[in-house]
């Protein structure tokens, strides 16, 4: 995100309250985390004030009583028993004393019909509805102190610091606390599956934010909603940068199946931190962001980072106030590009995703538009206008005569503002393509496992419904019935300089899934941070050839990856085999 000058007025104020908050909270721990003190981006001058400063101190005092009640009660809080019921009672007392609505939902669909936690906050436009989210509930093995203790009381804090500003409401404010996430998302899709059509069209965007102190973690903004605008925001004001990230999934997914724009926002779980990532946000590569996800040891204080912890509770803060206080704000909307670069060789052509997202205000008509193309470059647009919230896809494309080089091409939206992102272009030199061939080692999976990096058990000699297409063996995702993910990746280096880059595989999805609707077990394809397409118990199917062209990832080292994730319930099975990569 570009970086612009603080001006006078409120706009500096919400820095004013930015600093405070921060003033409250321990030195970082990580130290690729540059200072709070460095130039900003200046917000919209149309806030009326700053959102109040969240003091890390009140968030840690809330996930100390969360740990008291796992003490007290088996050591943990699942859903069911009598840790996740002082839970949710603490949180009721705590909102209805702050003049919140509170309705406490039995979930009839959860483990001992435990509650949903849902507060309203008096006033606001009740048809322009923004929820904020967290769940509840630990896993039995543990406390759940990060996950997601932290997403509670941050969230908690966050809402008690908004009721004791009483602030004029444009907007609706709504909070939901979530039973039996951990269980498969159970309370999230009980409260989604309560509401009215029109109740539904009414939260303009949902975000959750599920584990927001893990102790080696980043900073994952996951979604285009307005919520995660507003976080992206806040963090590129303190200079902290942000990713997406590849992690599934939380009970973002329950109002996204619904139609509701949604955005999953956390630090991270059992995946490893990389090179890159400790040079934005310090901490240990090759080390998982919390190693005690799931466990007995997610437990306050030693897992929790409150470094973190107090940025999130002011992200948090920020982006409900700047979202549902005030006066009416203009409209507005944002712009990105997903990916952000491409690399082609001269006559070939490279797509990427407009993304828009309305930030303030209502939808308004955006007209996407192109600069700084170089000669034998074009840039299309389809459709080349959209509704904020809508997405275009851009084609580039080159001829033979384009001169070798890297070019930055600004797309640009134009509504009632302007706003644009940046393209980088690479046209390959001359050379030839080198390097050609199949790609992807051990592609039959007929080698044991190397050179993919699998979860216990995808890789063998399946039978049944499992059965290898060709060979004896096959990689097999799913199949359990019970809420479980698993993963099978292999990095692959593309040479630059050819002309085609395939991608395909082999795909038989059979499930016991009855719905014809719902997509409740899902395989998600990935290269890279890109997802290439996500299959569900929808797509059931004998073998069925899967392809994409990868041409955009020419020059770079990228992991293939598959993403198996089920419920609680009736088994999907994802069978892959005779997986290819071909370049020439």
């Amino acid at each position: 995100m570009r970086h612009r000058t603080v001006t006078a007025g409120p706009a500096l104020a919400v820095f004013a309250a930015v600093t405070l908050a921060l003033t409250a909270q321990p030195a970082a721990a990580s130290p690729g985390v540059p200072s709070s003190g460095s130039s900003r981006p200046a917000f919209s001058a149309s806030l009326l004030a700053a959102p109040p400063a969240v003091d890390v101190n009140n968030v840690n005092a809330h996930l100390q009583q969360l740990q008291t009640f796992a003490s007290n009660n088996g050591g943990n809080r699942a859903t069911g028993t009598a840790g996740h019921t002082a839970t949710t009672t603490y949180l009721q007392q705590k909102l209805q004393a702050a003049g919140f609505t509170v309705t406490a939902q039995t979930c009839t669909t959860c483990s001992g019909s435990a509650k949903n936690i849902i507060a309203d906050w008096p006033g606001g436009d009740t048809s322009n509805t923004y929820m904020f989210g967290a769940h509840s509930d630990s896993v039995s093995a543990g406390p759940g102190i990060n996950d997601d203790g932290s997403g509670s009381a941050t969230l908690l804090e966050a809402a008690l610091r908004l009721a004791a500003s009483n602030p004029t409401m444009t907007k609706h404010l709504r909070f939901g606390w979530w039973a039996g996430e951990e269980q498969g998302l159970i309370g999230s899709k009980f409260y989604v599956n309560s509401l009215s059509s029109a109740q539904k069209t009414a939260i303009k965007a949902y975000g959750t934010f599920d584990m927001v102190a893990s102790p080696n973690g980043g900073y994952f903004v996951t979604g285009t909603d307005a919520i995660a605008v507003k976080l992206r925001e806040y963090f590129a004001s303190i200079n902290v940068p942000t990713e997406t990230s590849t992690e599934c999934c939380s009970d973002d997914g329950s109002f996204r199946n619904a139609g509701i724009p949604s955005s999953i926002n956390s630090t991270g779980a059992s995946y490893t931190k990389t090179s890159a990532q400790v040079t934005k946000w310090g901490g240990t590569a090759g080390k998982a962001y919390d190693s005690c996800y799931h466990k007995a040891c997610d437990s306050y204080p030693s897992n929790i980072n409150s470094t973190s912890l107090g940025r999130w509770a002011n992200a948090e803060e920020y982006a409900l106030w700047t979202l549902t206080t005030g006066t009416s704000t203009a409209n507005d909307f944002s712009v990105s590009l997903n990916p952000g670069a491409g690399t082609v060789s001269p006559g070939s052509s490279a797509t990427a995703t407009v993304n828009t997202a309305t930030t303030s205000g209502s939808a308004q008509t955006v007209t996407l538009a192109s600069s700084g193309a170089p000669a034998g470059v074009t840039v299309s647009f389809s459709p080349a206008s959209v509704t904020s919230g809508g997405s275009s896809t851009m084609t580039v494309r080159t001829t033979t005569a384009a001169a070798p080089g890297s070019y930055t091409i600004t797309v640009t939206g134009t509504g009632s503002a302007v706003r644009s992102a940046s393209y980088t272009l690479t046209l390959n030199g001359t050379g030839g393509c080198t390097g050609a061939g199949q790609k992807l080692g051990n592609p039959g999976f007929e080698t044991a496992e190397t050179p993919w990096t699998a979860s216990a058990g995808v890789i063998g000699a399946n039978t049944g419904d499992a059965s290898p297409r060709t060979g004896t063996r096959d990689a097999w995702l799913g199949g359990y019935g019970a809420t479980r993910t698993q993963t099978l990746s292999q990095s692959v280096t593309l040479p630059t300089g050819c002309s085609a880059y395939a991608l395909s595989f082999y795909l038989k999805v059979s499930t016991a899934e009855t719905t014809t609707r719902t997509q409740y077990d899902k395989l998600t394809v990935q290269v890279g941070t890109t997802t290439l397409q996500v299959f569900s118990n929808l797509n059931a199917s004998a073998y069925t050839l899967r392809s994409y062209d990868l041409a955009a990832f020419a020059g770079q080292t990228v992991t293939l990856k598959f993403t198996g994730s089920e419920d609680s319930s009736l088994k999907t099975s994802f069978v892959i085999d005779d997986t290819a990569l071909t370049v020439s």
